[in-house]
């Protein structure tokens, strides 16, 4: 600005607005000259959505907004600066408190929502004053956009121009589409015009603080049940409630609480608690004011019980935090002609159908898009939200694949450049600054096994025999932190994508290509970097040193777990690298009886394999996965090194290693495993002490796992093995100085952390550079030595791994989908996993394929059901059903829901007496659902 002199505060993309260039935005018939727009707080936090659209430019955000908005919500400021920085959108930042015109003191008796007000206001006028001193031909204004009635009153008794959000998007002519995506602004609890009152009303915050300190409320997050939409659970915080859980059943108690939103429930009197419920309930798309309706499958829950199974239950009185993101999933568009008013049903089922208003219907059917919410009236059945964005046609497969990371929050979009310009130049190589504190190994006979058409190779071996007799053992791991430097903008993305994720088709990485596919990738004859963890071994695989070393290798070859196997077990090649292969085997074999011997517990999951055509990408064939000797070879190093160093870390930083654990599951976890045991015992009229399931320790569980063999029945140890890995808890990372419970249960390991994988897992980055700074090989930096960082830190890789494995199985369900898209019936063995009270889940091994049978659907008659929880068992008119029982299934895919697309399946055998229309007993596949509730 030639006005003021060069200290004056500048703007966040670099030059003062519209003082270096005049304003072109959209035309507007309110403001048809050049404008800038000034946002108040609660229209930035409400219509960000509006404000990220490419159409709204010229935009000043002043620091009492941005600071109030950082204060209210970390996911908005996040968009908004992001927002700013893009200079294609003309978004300014102005330090308005620091700026002697325009800062103001608070008045005596104001309230700071007041000040901050009005400190806007002083800040909207100031501006048009000063752009009065330099425009030069046309007019240029400062229009004030807010959604507050008194706010706006006084600016324009100030003289200011002042629009509602809506009032100014609805005077863009040429851009229609606008009005979609304004959020509903009605406060959160009020009602909207006419309808009864559905829900209590919401307790004010702070007599919600209030009582949660008395202890009259308990604070917690709210899950929602993807099989009964009727149920919740509340996870109780705080250290004396760990691990609580309280069951809320029913509309009214559930009280509009949406999917992870942190609430505060009041316990029910012990004589109105109930059990979890058996019952599958979808909400089927009935009328949205059928409240009756829901009644009537309110009633369906309330059976009785034994009173063991009873479970502290609640109801929903407030909302302390909401957790809404915008939720993809499709229009059920209106029967009413011309309707504005529609619903959409999102892609996940814990969450509601959200009334939106929109005049795209007609285009937006049949389309996968974006909602977001904005309140839930009293009064309403649905809560009330607006249109984002549409992603593309249902069913198409970008589109799909789309919809599957945006749902499971997974970052996936391109390496910016700030990312990128850390990368190393091209051409590189290794130079003498890079051998500083290596070792060079490139002598050795290393070699890599990994899946067919790796690129992202981690990982390699070497086995050898030296002087004394005995055999040197080294695992050597991409040294990944040689190129991702501490606290830069690659290091900053890394970290919060936390982890590759790997689809059917696609993989979404971690860190840049050039480092996963080439510079970081241990390919043969190849000169590459790598951190090495070396052993000196007895032939009884016992350790006798260990050392740990930066270093430079040059793998000899990069196998698949197949051509390893196949050097193995040739009786014609003896060359180096197999001779080292061989070795390595049989130190594995030896290192797993041990770990076995200590308890290590071998579970199983159906991994299933997709073989594509070549042009098309759809999948032709699909199978389970088959494991060979060489996985659990790689397996059994990998595991050894990441625990070698694990002690390593922890005996140089005990406050601040990042370690992973992985709890002991509670003795209810088990309840399923041990009651599927005994009941398959009974059905077989087997010894009970063959099929006892003993859950003391992870010993105990691993010996009655590999006791329970039946010579008539040889799946039913892998069955139990499935619903075992079904009750564990999942593993985490931790820091040492937050925690005292070290131990991994499943590994039966006392100490264990991840060090092998660091081109797709962040966490093993912070390990390297942990180890690295204990060896002497390079120095420390302030947040590697934090532990409250490294604990938060923690906490996101948590999250990320989470979300990843969730997106993976989605993948896989998609995937199953379209291969039976050109199946037609298929018909199947499969087994019972669970019962339910109006359904059977089976497991279809061939496929690795899971499905709810249901027995009771709409409009068609429902057979007689009589459930059994102590001995779990469904007998369906004179048929009874237990668990791991063997069925026949026909499975085809069932489209006629574009939306919920689904494995439909058919009981074939048993055949149920009195039902001649097996069709009515249909499945559908959740293989892309959550595993079962972890505990």
């Amino acid at each position: 600005c030639r006005l003021c002199p060069p200290a004056a505060p500048a703007t966040a993309n670099g030059s003062a607005p519209g003082l270096e260039a005049r304003p072109s935005g959209p035309a507007s018939s309110l403001c048809p000259g050049p404008h800038f727009l000034l946002p108040d707080t609660n229209l930035l936090l409400h219509q960000i959505d509006i404000l990220e659209d490419p159409v709204i430019k010229n935009v000043i955000v002043l620091q009492t907004v941005l600071q109030e908005v950082r204060n209210r919500s970390a996911p908005v400021y996040k968009r908004i600066r992001d927002v700013i920085q893009n200079p294609e959108k003309h978004f300014y930042s102005f330090t308005n408190e620091h700026h002697r015109e325009t800062y103001i003191e608070q008045k005596r008796g104001e309230t700071s929502n007041d000040r901050n007000d009005r400190a806007i206001r002083v800040a909207v006028k100031w501006y048009n004053e000063h752009l009065k001193k330099i425009e030069e031909e046309e007019k240029i204004q400062v229009i004030f956009l807010t959604n507050d009635r008194t706010n706006k009153d006084k600016a324009l008794e100030e003289g200011i121009t002042a629009y509602t959000c809506e009032e100014y998007i609805k005077s863009l002519t040429a851009n229609p589409e606008l009005v979609d995506r304004l959020a509903c602004v009605s406060d959160e609890g009020k009602e909207i015009e006419g309808g009864k009152i559905i829900f209590p009303e919401h307790i004010p915050l702070s007599k919600l603080q209030q009582g949660i300190k008395s202890g009259v409320y308990l604070q917690g997050t709210y899950r929602a049940n993807r099989e009964n939409y009727l149920e919740a659970t509340v996870w109780v915080h705080g250290d004396a409630e760990e691990n609580k859980e309280i069951i809320v059943q029913g509309l009214k108690h559930l009280n509009r609480a949406i999917h992870e939103d942190v609430v505060a429930v009041e316990l029910l009197a012990k004589d109105e608690w109930v059990a979890p419920s058996s019952v599958v309930l979808q909400d089927d798309g009935q009328n949205e004011e059928d409240i009756e309706n829901e009644e009537e499958k309110e009633n369906i829950l309330k059976t009785s019980v034994n009173k063991d199974m009873l479970r502290p239950t609640g109801r929903v009185v407030g909302i302390i935090k909401r957790n809404w993101r915008p939720y993809c999933g499709m229009l059920s568009k209106s029967q009413i002609k011309e309707a504005r008013r529609h619903l959409f049903t999102p892609a996940d089922r814990r969450i509601p159908r959200i009334r939106i208003e929109t005049r795209q219907a007609d285009t937006l059917e049949g389309q996968r898009i974006i909602v977001a919410i904005d309140g839930w009236p009293r009064n309403s059945r649905y809560p009330n939200g607006h249109f984002v964005k549409n992603l593309g046609s249902a069913g198409d497969k970008e589109t799909e694949t789309e919809v599957l990371l945006l749902e499971h929050d997974v970052p996936h979009q391109p390496f910016s450049q700030a990312v990128l310009s850390f990368l190393p130049k091209m051409p590189w190589s290794i130079t003498e600054e890079d051998m500083k504190h290596r070792e060079d190994l490139r002598h050795l006979n290393i070699c890599s096994v990994d899946p067919p058409g790796c690129t992202d190779i981690d990982d390699a071996l070497h086995c050898r025999e030296i002087g004394n007799g005995n055999l040197e053992v080294g695992v050597h791991i991409a040294d990944v932190s040689h190129f991702i430097r501490p606290g830069n903008a690659l290091d900053e993305e890394s970290v919060k994508r936390g982890t590759t994720v790997y689809l059917c088709e696609k993989r979404i990485d971690m860190v840049p290509e050039l480092l996963s596919s080439n510079l970081c990738s241990l390919r043969s004859n190849v000169d590459r970097l790598a951190f090495s963890c070396i052993w000196e071994m007895n032939r009884k695989a016992e350790i006798l040193k260990t050392r740990f070393t930066k270093s430079i290798i040059n793998s000899k070859a990069s196998l698949t777990y197949a051509e390893a196997q196949m050097r193995i077990d040739s009786a014609t090649m003896n060359d180096d690298i197999t001779t080292s292969l061989r070795g390595l085997n049989k130190l594995a074999k030896i290192l797993k009886k041990k770990r076995i011997d200590n308890g290590a517990l071998t579970l199983a999951s159906p991994e299933v394999r997709f073989h594509m055509d070549s042009e098309t990408h759809d999948p032709i064939d699909l199978q389970t996965k088959e494991l060979k000797e060489t996985n659990s070879m790689v397996e059994e190093f990998m595991l050894l090194a990441n625990i070698s160093v694990a002690q390593k870390i922890y005996d140089n930083f005990p406050e601040f290693a990042l370690l992973r654990k992985h709890p002991a599951p509670p003795p209810s976890n088990y309840d399923i495993l041990v009651k599927a045991a005994k009941s398959k015992a009974i059905s077989f009229l087997l010894s009970f002490q063959n099929l006892e399931i003993k859950t003391d320790s992870a010993k105990a569980l691993a010996e009655s796992l590999d006791k329970a063999e039946s010579p008539t029945f040889p799946y039913l140890n892998t069955l139990l093995r499935i619903l075992a890995t079904r009750c564990m808890m999942q593993a985490v990372y931790f820091c040492s100085g937050m925690d005292n419970d070290f131990h991994h249960y499943g590994l039966a390991s006392p100490i264990y952390t991840h060090f092998t994988s660091p081109i797709r897992r962040y966490a093993d980055i912070i390990v390297h550079r942990l180890l690295a700074v204990a060896i002497g090989a390079d120095r420390t930096y302030a947040e590697l030595t934090d532990k409250h960082k490294l604990a938060e830190m923690c906490k996101n890789l948590n999250y990320r791994h989470k979300m990843a494995q969730y997106a993976q199985r989605a993948s896989v369900a998609f995937h199953t989908q379209l291969f039976f898209k050109t199946k037609g019936v298929v018909n199947e063995d499969a087994y019972i996993l669970f019962v339910r009270k109006n359904a059977i889940v089976v497991l279809i091994p061939r496929y690795g394929l899971e499905g709810t049978v249901f027995f009771e659907e709409k409009d068609k008659p429902t057979p007689k059901l009589e459930y059994n929880s102590e001995v779990p068992s469904l007998t369906v008119e004179d048929t009874t059903l237990r668990v791991f029982d063997k069925v026949k299934v026909n499975v085809m895919l069932d489209d006629s829901n574009i939306q919920h697309q689904k494995m439909r399946m058919v009981l074939v055998e048993p055949k149920i007496l009195g039902n001649d229309t097996p069709a009515s007993l249909s499945a559908e596949a959740s293989s892309k659902d959550e595993p079962q509730k972890k505990k």
